[in-house]
């Protein structure tokens, strides 16, 4: 397998960035309830709108492999790229909240699906397992800062007296220059990440589910619950309690990144089990303040990093799990599973999401997520406790066979 060192620092840098940019699409959909309240919808439309991604991801995430093989990784990411450009001009630029919207809704996913799912993948492909945690952080890091700064966007330009229409315009623009970037980058690539990548298949697929990165997958689908359901109705929330929704996102997307990109590397050494559970509670904590604990701009700002921190090496902690603990062979195929988890979270739960606010309001929204939230916690303990009892029982075991 090549190491870090075949795909130069250079190339890593400008693949990080071409992921920033390619993220902002992604980012700006959080803009999307505000966007469609200014039409005469609600969170229920907004909601809609945002599951239909889940859809089409799937059928990303079952055609990736194939196109990886055809075009190669990153040029599958460029092709498919065009469709967050896409995606981004017809909110801006299609009137009310309809099926025009809806349609837009399937490009973002497929575009997005493609590119989430092969990222990874291209790392793993690039890096000994030893540094793929360390790799996926930093990865992960670039992602999250694109899909934070989405949505400071609007509030730029909100500032700026400019129409909110113009925040997606700017992503279309953004997503334009890092497909161009990826596809350069394909290039550079073969031999490597154009190599061919495993296609999902339900052998492969029962063989996942029956291991331990099982759990990982199923965490991720979680986490993407919680994380959809709070950004992406993050503006109703400060809007309902007179709050400015940009301190959420800046909140998010600092610590979001102060803890990918220089925590990561120290919480990746550290027990993976251990730092599971703790970054978990960390997440049901902010979402007891999200609940209970928001009270003026501060303790808003509070919630927002704790949940930047919890969530943000959650999921770097869980991504390093589930291709190290994915059978021999079926690295690539876990990773797609995983995306294909979160996907259903992230995209999927808003549905429900928007429902629930439009039919009992936000306060019955953040008990749905806080159960969410401490599901996810419980498999961390369950996990901890489970292993040390296996560790008791195998002591005792040697004990009585010497």
């Amino acid at each position: 397998m090549p190491s870090a060192s075949t795909f130069s620092r250079r190339h890593f840098v400008l693949f990080c960035l071409a992921s920033f940019l390619l993220s902002l699409s992604y980012g700006s959909t959080f803009l999307l309830s505000l966007l469609i309240h200014t039409r005469g919808g609600n969170e229920h439309d907004a909601g809609s709108v945002i599951s239909m991604a889940m859809l089409s991801t799937f059928v990303a995430v079952l055609v990736s492999g194939h196109l990886a093989d055809w075009l190669g990784a990153a040029r599958s990411i460029a092709v498919l790229g065009l469709l967050l450009v896409v995606a981004c001009l017809g909110f801006a630029l299609v009137p009310g909240f309809g099926e025009g919207m809806m349609v837009f809704g399937l490009a973002l996913g497929l575009g997005w699906g493609v590119f989430y799912t092969l990222g990874p993948i291209i790392v793993a492909l690039l890096v000994e397992p030893q540094h793929r945690a360390r790799y996926f952080a930093l990865l992960s890091g670039s992602m999250m800062s694109g899909i934070g700064s989405g949505p400071l966007l609007g509030r730029g330009a909100s500032a700026l007296g400019l129409p909110l229409t113009s925040a997606f315009l700017l992503a279309a623009f953004a997503s334009l220059v890092g497909m161009v970037m990826f596809w350069r980058l394909g290039a550079h690539l073969k031999g490597h990440a154009n190599a061919p990548v495993a296609r999902i298949s339900w052998a492969a697929t029962r063989q996942v589910l029956s291991s331990k990165a099982a759990f990982a997958i199923v965490m991720v689908g979680l986490g993407g619950c919680v994380f959809g359901g709070l950004s992406s109705f993050q503006t109703s929330y400060a809007a309902a309690r007179s709050l400015d929704y940009s301190l959420f996102f800046l909140g998010f997307l600092s610590a979001a990144i102060t803890s990918r990109l220089l925590i990561a590397g120290f919480v990746v050494k550290r027990d993976a089990y251990r730092a599971a559970c703790v970054l978990s509670g960390l997440m049901v904590l902010s979402v007891v303040l999200f609940g209970y604990g928001v009270s003026g701009s501060g303790s808003y700002l509070l919630a927002a990093v704790i949940l930047g921190v919890g969530y943000g090496l959650t999921y770097s902690v869980i991504n390093g799990l589930v291709a190290n603990e994915a059978p021999a062979g079926t690295t690539s195929q876990a990773l797609l599973l995983f995306s294909l988890a979160y996907f259903v979270g992230v995209f999927g739960f808003p549905l429900l999401a928007g429902k629930l606010i439009v039919e009992h309001g936000l306060p019955t929204l953040l008990a749905c997520v806080l159960g969410v939230a401490l599901f996810n916690w419980f498999i961390t303990v369950a996990r901890l406790i489970w292993r040390r009892r296996l560790s008791n029982s195998e002591a005792c075991h040697t004990k009585s066979y010497r």
